[in-house]
């Protein structure tokens, strides 16, 4: 199945304003509201269900020998079609 990305940003933030982005994420999941997710003059407008699949990983790219690239991903996954997905952990 193709991948279309609906929205995107990347770029350099203070820890406080990542944090705060989180944050209000975290706020409209724990109040059951829609995620609003903008940059700039766009704006994405999701709505996840009661229990959607939750995704962290940390991974390294780059070199075996030296140093890399570390992220941290967070993700969130539903079935566009409704419906809660199992969540696990692990």
């Amino acid at each position: 199945m193709p991948e279309v990305v609906l929205f995107k940003i990347e770029r350099t933030y203070g820890r406080d304003e990542i944090a705060d982005y989180l944050d209000a994420i975290a706020e409209s999941l724990r109040a059951g509201d829609p995620i609003i997710l903008r940059s700039g003059d766009d704006e994405l407008v999701l709505e996840p269900p009661a229990r959607p699949t939750f995704e962290v990983k940390a991974e390294r790219e780059g070199p075996e020998d030296g140093p890399g690239e570390l992220s941290i991903e967070f993700e969130l996954e539903w079935d566009e079609n409704g419906g809660d997905a199992d969540f696990q952990v692990g």
